[in-house]
């Protein structure tokens, strides 16, 4: 009879604390998603650290691509820049002046 009574009362017990523990485990899992999950807070975080670095590596070409374009327009049409056409032409050629020092690199050292 004594088993049969504690029985009972551990069936009780599973009984009443079920809908609690299953009330807990949901808030778990929910909480869980809401900082680990694919739109969770630290996905957050990683998200807008990928763009600020994009924004950075964005404003670097960006000036490497305003530079470049500020080269060639002084190569091109009516406003040529004769210090970037000469040096462009120095390079393509091979060529120096008569009053300039050659110092050779090793083709594993070019400057450009």
């Amino acid at each position: 009879m004594d088993h049969d009574l504690l029985g009972r009362r551990l069936r009780r017990w599973l009984k009443d604390a079920a809908p609690p523990v299953g009330l807990a485990l949901l808030c778990g899992y929910f909480v869980w998603h809401s900082l680990e999950g694919e739109s969770g807070l630290w996905a957050r975080e990683r998200r807008l650290a990928e763009i600020a670095g994009a924004k950075l590596t964005l404003a670097r070409v960006e000036n490497e691509r305003d530079s470049m374009e500020r080269r060639v327009n002084g190569l091109r049409g009516d406003r040529i820049d004769r210090d970037q056409l000469d040096e462009r032409a120095r390079t393509l050629l091979n060529l120096v002046g008569k009053d300039e020092i050659v110092i050779p690199y090793e083709p594993s050292r070019r400057l450009y």
